[in-house]
Formats: structure tokens, sequence, C-alpha cells
């Protein structure tokens, strides 16, 4: 929208670059031009303003098939403005020369005019072909048909309107019509499906009959190899029950043997030690039977008293004294004998 400002003697007018700006002066034009920017007196003066951007038309009209059935057509049409000088001459795109409003509705005028022509064109596609050979062919068809006639029209031309693109987004008959269409290929569909499940059925029952026949022989087998089994191992058992006890005999015989050969061995241990210690004892008595009785007595006294810790007291009688004497004398009768 063009924006004007108002000032004491004059107004001035700012318009986009999209915006097409005519400025006529008591009916002459004096300025005609996109974008435009300029001084004008408000008195006497028209302005319009005309789109020269891409604008879009949704429709959606209804028509009828070559067997009169009742179908729906929904798409866009992108138009604009190809000549601003022929499309203001058709249509008013005036503006308020104090606030730059619209004065009218030009784009309802030109959405209206495409929308008759879409109907139009596409009446003529839909009348020629049965429901189900549209519906069949797709939107690609009717689109084609749609955008053709365009071409061919020249109103658009005269009107300084250019089409920039068609687009058919849905082809959809009525909800009745819809069922009623889809009864024959739920139908056949359904068949199929029957056969599919009686097949399914018979292929399950023969199954079913094989598995069991392979259960059966499994079954069979497996009876004939668990007699085999237990066979195998009866005859395992005993083996193992005759390495156990011959293991357990040559156990027994290993353990005698070698308690004999570790009792000989302790009798001849034995033997020898006792047999060392005689020949001691009598190597000692021997010994001792070489020495004087005094010497004997001496050491007897010697290792008596090495045992004795404390003597608290001592009784010597005179006997006692005498028969010292008497060996004391005795001992040194002997040593003075062998010198």
């Amino acid at each position: 929208m063009a924006q004007i400002k108002r000032y004491v003697v004059a107004n001035q007018l700012r318009a986009e670059a999209s915006q097409h700006i005519q400025y006529f002066r008591k009916g002459v034009l004096k300025k005609s031009g996109r974008g435009l920017s300029f001084w004008f007196d408000p008195n006497g003066a028209s302005l319009t303003e005309i789109p020269m951007n891409d604008r879009e038309l949704i429709f959606m009209i209804k028509g009828q098939s070559s067997d009169y059935q009742d179908l729906a057509v929904q798409g866009s049409v992108v138009w604009r403005v190809s000549d601003a000088d022929k499309i203001a001459s058709r249509v008013d795109f005036g503006i308020d020369i104090n606030r730059g409003i619209r004065l009218g509705k030009p784009e309802e005028q030109i959405n209206s005019v495409l929308n008759g022509l879409v109907r139009e064109f596409a009446d003529a596609y839909l009348k020629d072909k049965g429901v189900r050979d549209l519906l069949e062919a797709g939107l690609s068809p009717l689109q084609a048909a749609i955008s053709a006639g365009f071409d061919a029209d020249p109103s658009l031309d005269a009107m300084g309107l250019e089409v920039v693109s068609i687009r058919v987004s849905a082809l959809s008959p009525s909800s009745e019509l819809f069922r009623a269409l889809q009864a024959p290929t739920f139908e056949s569909l359904q068949q199929k499906a029957d056969e599919a499940t009686f097949s399914r059925r018979a292929l399950a029952v023969d199954k079913e009959r094989a598995i069991a026949e392979n259960e059966l022989q499994n079954q069979i087998e497996l009876a004939a190899r668990r007699k085999d089994l237990i066979a195998r191992e009866d005859a395992n058992a005993r083996s193992e029950a005759e390495a156990k006890v011959a293991a357990k005999r040559i156990m027994v015989e290993a353990d005698s043997e070698a308690k004999i050969i570790e009792a000989e061995a302790e009798a001849k241990r034995i033997r020898a030690v006792e047999q060392a210690a005689a020949d001691m004892e009598k190597a000692r008595m021997a010994a001792i039977a070489e020495v004087p009785p005094a010497v004997m007595f001496a050491l007897a006294a010697q290792e008596f008293a090495g045992k004795l810790e404390k003597i608290d007291s001592l009784n010597v009688s005179p006997d006692m004294l005498a028969s010292i004497a008497q060996q004391a004398k005795l001992l040194l009768g002997a040593q003075r004998a062998e010198t």
C-alpha cells in the first residue's frame, strides 16, 4: 500500500517497488511507473496503485463427468499483472489521495474472472470422460487441460494479466460415489483375501500333517537311539565298575607292599640303633671296668656335685670321714704304684 503524507499545500506519495502508480491530474495522466515517490496537489488529483508481484488464487470448483457424476476440483492459480495500463483501464485500482487505501476491491474482481475461467476449462475436460477414467488418469491431465485453456484464451492478455502457474491438488468424487467406486475393488480384494485364507489353511493342514509325521518318525528314531544309549551306558557303567575294582585292588596291594617295606625298614633301623647302643654300652662298661673304684667314686662325687645347685647344710659323721680317708689312702697308693 502506498504511503501518503499530507502537508499544508501538497501531499507526498511514496510507493514500493512492486507497486505501479498512476497519477492523473484533472483526467490527464501525469505520472506512471513502479516505486514512484513524488509531491502532488490533492485538488483535482486521482491515483491508482496496481500490484505487480505474483498473487495466488485458491479455487475449489465442482463439475460433472460424462456419466453425470459429481466431482470436486481443488487447486491454485498464480497470476500477475503483465500490463499495468491495460488492467487499469479494465479494473478500478483507485486509492484514496489522502490515506492511500484502496477505494474498491479489484483483486476480488480478477479472482472472480480467473475462477470462472478455471471452472470453464475444468468442465470441458470433465464432461469428456467417465468418472472412472478421470480418477484413473489422475491430476496431471486435468492440470494440463486447464493450463492449455488459459494459454488459448485471449481475455487475460486483453486485461493485461498473465498466469504464472497452475496446480491441481485434488480431484475428489462425492462420498457416496467414492464408496460405490470402492465396492468392486473391495469385493475383489476380499475374494482374493478369502482365497488366500483358504489356500493358507489348506497349506497349514498339509504342513501340520507333515509335521506330525516328522514328529512320529523323530520319536521312533529317538526311541531307538535311547535304547542304544541305555545299552552303551550299561556297558560303560560295567566297565567303569570293573576298572574301579581293579584300581582299588592295585591300590590295596601297593599299600600293603609299601607297609611291608616300611616295616622292614623300621625293623632294620631299630636293630641298627639297638646294636649301636649295645656296642656303646659294651665299650663304656669295658672302660669303666678298668677304672679303679676310688676314681669311680671321685667321678661320681664330681658328677653329683655338678648337679647340686645349693647346699644348705652338710652333716659329716665319723664313719663318713673314716670311709673318705680310707678311699683317699687307696687312691694315693694306686697312684704310687703306677709311678
